[in-house]
């Protein structure tokens, strides 16, 4: 309860803050074009609202490295900005999602280096998105490749797919929480066996294990993901984040907790706009309104002050999202 206690009273310490800026500004901010060295970015999908994120190294089936991880987090920022964006994908080639972490770039590393440089602490950017991230994993995703898979919210795999954390047969153990996450997901018999002999999983056994969400072959992946992520851009953002930090709470903490987080957050939704067009729109029998006009242009910040009437819905401003709108009025 205690920590229930802090999450809502940091929240609403920062709600009250930006409520202050909120009533006649809107913020609209679009990622910038960048050329990034180890992956590739686009925005894909019918609407162009899902950001599509590709791990490039192919030489080195996209093993992770502190500039690959760099240039994530740096994208991810730029998406998580980018108020058209609903959905992110990650994925890799049909080969490799990601082989691993890069060992050439790990080896030198010594016991007091990893502690003083706090090794691997800047990796779990995805882990902290708020938008919803799905991986599209082809090929191998073992080690650092599955943890980081792990780190996103939904797993696609293609038929070929094959999962594993192999650190054991290199001296070492998982680092970024293949540990963890095999055992929350898989459970406890489960995770021991992939952690304790480095054996991989194809995608079947995977999806059995619920590690994965969907088996799809593997040029279809991609796509299934795609779509998924224009699915869950169709409702509104705002619910759409409490929803999922709904779901993460129950992954990370107690039974009770986990209830009473879930209904605090249920009934904050009635201060909204977006769940009162929502019923009312049902009620009425008629599609919700979530069209109105938002800032298309993608290679620039834009800041638009004006008044905005109440009729509006509130996902048509998303600087409401954790404003405002969140605030009974």
């Amino acid at each position: 309860m205690a920590n229930i206690g802090k999450i809502f009273a940091s929240r609403a310490c920062g709600l009250a803050k930006a409520a202050n800026y909120s009533n006649n500004v809107r913020f609209y901010c679009c990622a910038s074009p960048k050329a990034f060295e180890f992956i590739k970015t686009e925005l894909v999908g019918e609407k162009k609202n899902v950001a599509l994120i590709t791990l490039n190294r192919p030489k080195a089936l996209n093993a992770l490295c502190n500039g690959l991880m760099s240039e994530v987090s740096q994208a991810l920022d730029q998406f998580e900005a980018d108020s058209t964006v609903g959905a992110i994908v990650i994925t890799g080639s049909e080969k490799a999602f990601a082989a691993g972490a890069d060992i050439k770039e790990m080896q030198p590393n010594t016991y007091a280096k990893c502690i003083m440089g706090n090794f691997l602490n800047n990796w779990t950017r995805v882990a902290q998105a708020q938008k919803p991230v799905i991986a599209a994993v082809n090929g191998y995703a073992l080690g650092g490749g599955c943890e980081f898979a792990m780190m996103c919210d939904i797993i696609y795999a293609g038929d070929k797919a094959k999962f594993g954390q192999p650190e054991i047969a290199l001296g070492t153990i998982p680092g970024a929480g293949g540990s963890q996450r095999t055992t929350r997901v898989m459970g406890k018999s489960k995770a021991m066996e992939m952690c304790l002999t480095g054996n991989m999983i194809n995608a079947e056994e995977a999806e059995r294990s619920g590690l994965v969400s969907k088996v799809f072959p593997a040029d279809k992946v991609v796509g299934e993901a795609i779509k998924l992520g224009e699915k869950i851009s169709t409702f509104s953002p705002l619910i759409v984040q409490l929803c999922k930090e709904a779901v993460n709470t129950a992954y990370e903490t107690t039974l009770h907790e986990g209830l009473k987080f879930e209904r605090r957050h249920f009934h904050a939704t009635f201060s909204t706009k977006d769940r009162q067009e929502g019923m009312t729109a049902f009620v009425e029998k008629r599609a919700p309104k979530r069209n109105a006009a938002v800032c298309k242009a993608k290679y620039f910040c834009l800041i638009i002050i004006r008044r905005v009437e109440p009729s509006v819905p509130s996902w048509s401003f998303p600087i409401d999202q954790f404003t405002s709108e969140f605030i009974p009025q």
